[in-house]
């Protein structure tokens, strides 16, 4: 069997994750999704050439749907076979590094996108049965505190902490988000 032989063989071979994924490819407006994000996105003026909007989502999106650190998807996408063909990729050249996922990540926070965005994501997961009717999904964002001493009271806040995401050190803290269905209804958990 030729390596050729062979790639076309993978490509044709469902698995649950590719299924998942295609169902996902299915029920997502990505035409309405990149119109939204697209008048926050970097444009390229300066630097370098941005990578393809659709493809930041896409990747994005993997990353929320498996709980992945920016490095992590990353290296998912590369690794896995659904994953990439999930975004469209072929060549590990193709894909950002985690940086700039974690980029693109802040953005969506800033332009206040990623929670109308993940909201119509599970809406539309329970809509088609692809999500757990019973469980929490919760998301942490991380809010930036100073971690210098040189502030009035020549201390660093208390209640802040270090994390680590990705490869990327942090000082502040977690605002825990979490949904939670449950046979009494839906319920807010906050932190």
């Amino acid at each position: 069997m030729s390596l050729s032989a062979f790639d076309d063989e993978l490509a044709q071979v469902r698995t649950k994750k590719k299924e998942f994924l295609a169902k996902i490819d299915r029920i997502i407006p990505w035409g309405e999704w990149l119109a939204l994000i697209r008048p926050h996105y970097y444009k390229g003026e300066r630097g370098n050439k941005p990578y393809d909007l659709e493809l930041m989502l896409r990747i994005y999106l993997l990353q929320n749907l498996y709980d992945l650190s920016d490095e992590g998807c990353v290296g998912e996408v590369i690794d896995s076979r659904a994953f990439s063909d999930f975004c469209g990729v072929d060549s590990s050249n193709q894909i950002p590094n985690g940086d700039t996922l974690g980029r693109f990540h802040n953005l969506l926070i800033a332009s206040g996108l990623q929670e109308k965005l993940f909201t119509q994501v599970v809406k539309m997961l329970m809509a088609k049965g692809l999500i757990l009717k019973k469980g929490t999904i919760i998301d942490s964002t991380i809010i930036a505190a100073p971690s210098s001493t040189k502030n009035k009271d020549k201390a660093r806040d208390p209640e802040a902490k270090s994390t680590k995401k990705g490869n990327t050190w942090h000082f502040g803290y977690k605002a825990h988000i979490g949904v939670d269905k449950s046979a009494y209804g839906s319920r807010y958990i906050g932190k």
